[in-house]
């Protein structure tokens, strides 16, 4: 019985993804009770390496840790006289570059995501966060934290900054802004799976090791697999070159993070089948999903405060449309569910746009010098966009805020 494959989980059977499965994905993606429980055995593994430079930084005056840490990462660990052992184990190993990650389909994948601009951002969004949300295991730590009801709007631009670090042409080579973001969102991690553990009230049982290794790499999967289902669903049409070259940019910013190679998909078909798994244990909804995607939506419309009845317009515009992609492909049960408004008009103009950029996209592939030209603006385009957000929100890209992260009462 333990080698049956199991029916599909709902998550797949329904909306954007039911459509997404059926059009792109590999054949049967169904898993067996043999491999559930075993991917389940990482939900109780954390990071020690990343575990041990947190405890360390806790033991040294005040300031010391950090420092040391951040001339490592820019200079690397050889530039260190006589550095704290944790904090070399730690450089010897994100230094140490896997015999499988290939440099150039890294840029190639970097190029691919920048060539659709800001226009990436709604995915990530709407379908990466929001479907994030769905995973209750994983949002007890983000509620645990208390930061992400007070400032979504916040967490929100930094998730999107960090995204457009990782995945910019050149930015993860040793020691570049991409390759440094990594590390310090992985101890940011470590601070936050410190300040969970320390909660007497943490429910191992029922929600896992706090920011686990299945959470880490689901959360990779988000931005992954179905980051590229989501430009599929609004019309960018990918090659198969190009969405291997993407996945395989992620499997090496999961390995910068910390995951697990046993885990980590090193192929388009190994993350639609860690997609089965995820989608079959972890995408369980509860109240505080509920409430992390009102917090978000909140975030939406506030691109019109301060703006009078102008305003007024645009967050509600703005709420519809984001809601509308979210609704198309996580479905009516889980939008329902998640609290999302549902709007036919704006699912149809959704649909509209979707086939105008497949439109689009088709002349693109044809047109000669088209894709790297189009690479150029999107990148363009993304870098204007994240200096205008780090002006408004003043964004810190060192994370120093999260570093200091303390767990909040239980409600």
């Amino acid at each position: 019985m333990a080698d049956e494959r199991l029916p599909d989980p709902e998550l797949l059977r329904q909306g954007g993804f039911r459509l997404a499965t059926r059009l792109f994905a590999p054949g049967d993606l169904r898993g067996t009770e043999r491999q559930v429980r075993r991917l389940r055995e990482h939900a109780q593994a954390e990071d020690p390496l990343a575990d041990a430079v947190v405890a360390m930084i806790h033991e040294l005056p005040a300031g010391e840790g950090r420092r040391l840490f951040e001339r490592a990462l820019l200079n690397g660990i050889d530039s260190l006289d006589d550095p704290p052992p944790a904090l070399t184990d730690f450089f010897r190993d994100v230094e140490a570059t896997p015999y499988w990650a290939d440099q150039e389909r890294i840029e190639r994948g970097a190029r691919a995501i920048a060539r659709t601009g800001i226009l990436g951002l709604f995915p990530l969004g709407d379908m990466s966060l929001m479907g994030g949300y769905l995973a209750s295991r994983a949002t007890k730590a983000l509620v645990g934290t208390g930061a992400i009801e007070r400032t979504a709007s916040r967490r929100l631009v930094e998730t999107a900054n960090w995204w457009i670090d990782v995945t910019t042409p050149g930015a993860l080579r040793l020691g570049a802004h991409g390759y440094a973001s990594a590390l310090r969102v992985r101890l940011v991690h470590a601070h936050v799976r410190a300040a969970m553990n320390r909660r007497p009230d943490w429910d191992y049982a029922a929600w896992d090791r706090p920011v686990n290794q299945v959470q880490t790499v689901g959360t990779l999967l988000l931005f992954s697999l179905v980051y590229v289902l989501g430009m599929q669903l609004l019309g960018v049409r990918y090659t198969d070159r190009e969405r291997a070259d993407i996945i395989h940019l992620w499997r090496y910013v999961g390995w910068l993070m910390g995951v697990d190679e046993e885990i980590l998909p090193a192929t388009e078909e190994d993350a639609w089948r860690l997609l089965w798994l995820l989608a079959t244990t972890e995408f369980i909804p509860d109240d505080d999903s509920k409430r992390l995607a009102a917090a978000l939506l909140a975030s939406h419309a506030q691109v019109g405060a301060g703006r009078g009845a102008v305003g007024k317009v645009l967050s509600h515009v703005s709420v519809r449309v984001h809601s509308s992609i979210s609704r198309l492909v996580l479905g009516k049960t889980n939008a329902d569910f998640l609290g999302l408004p549902n709007d036919p008009i704006a699912q149809g103009l959704v649909l509209a746009a979707a086939a105008t950029n497949f439109a689009a996209e088709t002349v693109r592939q044809w047109v000669p010098g088209a894709t790297v030209l189009q690479e150029l603006i999107g990148d363009a385009g993304r870098r204007r966009y994240a200096e205008r957000l780090g002006k408004i929100f003043r964004v810190d890209t060192t994370y120093a805020r999260h570093m200091r992260t303390e767990s909040q009462p239980a409600a």
